[in-house]
């Protein structure tokens, strides 16, 4: 044993983080490869599906390696319903032979394996394989429980969702430590499955951070495509965005060597979304709705043309609302067709997908993040909501059980439970705008110290090194 020792002082470390899903679409598992690699100064393999690209610092890090697996196909609707059990059964089986191909044969041999949870299987039982095969620690990073997710398709009595349980558990134990996101859920960890994990929060890196009045307007140059692409008809913000000057966009003007925002311009309202049940995005549609007719209730009148919403002298009081929602996944084409059918007057929609290295800057540059994230199992917390902090930017949160371990109410946030609450939230940080809304820049100012006062690279270094490093050691001793 002490000659493996001495064999190894030479050697640097080796961590293999495993994701059985889109690595560019896995921000939390970046963060762990670029803190292993610079922070605790290890050779990195990622494990993971391509589709889309992660952030440049991790493409351009020398210590990280990405190793992409073939994804498995999406299940066609037309498939009968005779069939799809099998594919319940066949898929994890092929899914664990690809990854205990890649993590026993065509990675080197990692010190330490940290595997994102949920999916659970069947990564749980590749990995806990693999680790055994390859003499190495395995750690389990728990964003949220599988069961619940797989819950939500096929109910909680399913016998596919029990089974699907007992396997995450049981293999969640097996883990030679845990890492989990909330208090809330350690404490279900510790009281329910018998495993003792450390709060990792999540917490936005460096890149997160407000734009300046360049940036921003470089940006909406780039974007200028995809705002200009409506639902249809044309809508409040369609004269605007067909403007050909190169030095116009819709919330910015450059006059010489000057940049300067536009006073009439719409307030930037973002939402991030994985298009999924756990997020009920016709909530944030009721309320565009209910923010359009009372707006239109306040000007007393059945029509209007939405160039000038309540005026008061010179000043317009209720700006009109663009919504940009990024994000892909399942139930997008189902909620444009719905955003097709609205007809707002004072409210504008536009889906994109922007690279890793373009969003933190479409944070950096809006007024308002909408989140819509309920958690499946209560316990989990939404990571858009901390990149938008990190940006500076106050959010607007659907309330459930520990939300508030991460939205301050009226300090950098508010929380909501229905569309009617959301849209009277709408109008109330909203009056005013850009220049009155008290409301609002009082929430901006505690969302700018929340995002400033904690970094990925810190809390990373007091929670998670400590685990990692003491699983390295404690394998060769």
């Amino acid at each position: 044993m002490e000659g493996q020792k001495e064999a190894k002082i030479g050697r640097r470390g080796r961590a293999a983080v495993v994701v059985l899903g889109d690595i560019g679409r896995s921000p939390r598992m970046q963060y762990h490869a670029l803190s292993l690699a610079r922070q605790a100064s290890l050779e990195v393999d990622i494990v993971a599906y391509g589709g889309s690209d992660p952030h440049s610092a991790v493409l351009e890090n020398q210590s990280i390696h990405i190793y992409k697996m073939t994804q498995w196909p999406t299940i066609p609707q037309s498939l009968p319903k005779i069939l799809r059990p099998l594919t319940l059964l066949v898929k994890p089986l092929i899914q664990f032979l690809m990854l205990l191909w890649f993590l026993c044969v065509k990675i080197p041999a990692p010190d330490v394996f940290i595997v994102q949870n949920p999916p659970s299987v069947p990564t749980l039982v590749a990995v806990k394989w693999a680790s055994w095969l390859r003499c190495s620690a395995f750690i389990v990073d728990w964003h949220n429980f599988g069961f619940t997710l797989l819950a939500l398709s096929l109910g909680r009595r399913s016998f596919f969702v029990a089974l699907y349980h007992w396997f995450e558990k049981h293999y969640g134990k097996m883990a030679n430590g845990s890492l989990c996101v909330t208090k809330a859920m350690q404490h279900e960890l510790a009281q329910n499955w018998g495993i003792k994990a450390a709060v990792l929060y999540d917490q936005p890196p460096e890149f997160f951070r407000p734009a300046s009045i360049e940036e921003k307007h470089k940006l909406f140059c780039r974007i200028r495509n995809p705002l200009s692409q409506t639902f249809g008809l044309r809508d409040c913000i369609s004269n605007e965005v067909g403007s050909c000057d190169p030095n116009e966009t819709l919330f910015t003007s450059q006059v010489g060597n000057g940049i300067f925002l536009k006073r009439n311009r719409p307030a930037l309202i973002v939402s991030s979304t994985s298009w999924t049940p756990d997020e009920d995005f016709g909530i944030l549609l009721e309320a565009a709705v209910m923010y359009d007719r009372r707006v239109a209730a306040l000007l007393n009148e059945e029509d209007s043309t939405g160039e000038e919403i309540l005026s008061n002298g010179n000043e317009v009081l209720y700006p009109r609302l663009l919504f940009i929602i990024t994000g892909k996944g399942p139930e997008k084409e189902q909620y444009e067709e719905k955003i097709r059918k609205l007809r707002l007057k004072r409210v504008a929609f536009r889906t994109m997908w922007l690279s890793a290295e373009d969003y933190p800057l479409l944070l950096g540059s809006a007024d308002l993040g909408v989140c819509l994230h309920t958690s499946s199992s209560g316990l989990d917390l939404p990571m858009k909501v901390v990149d938008m902090f990190g940006c500076g930017l106050p959010v607007c949160a659907v309330s459930y059980s520990c939300i508030e371990e991460l939205v301050r109410v009226e300090k950098n946030g508010l929380l909501f439970s229905s569309s009617s609450e959301l849209a009277d939230e709408l109008l109330m940080l909203f009056k005013g705008f850009p220049n009155e809304c008290n409301a609002l820049n009082s929430l901006r100012d505690g969302a700018l110290e929340m995002g400033s006062s904690a970094r990925w690279a810190t809390e990373w270094e007091e929670n998670a090194k400590p685990l990692i490093s003491e699983m390295i050691s404690g394998r060769f001793n």
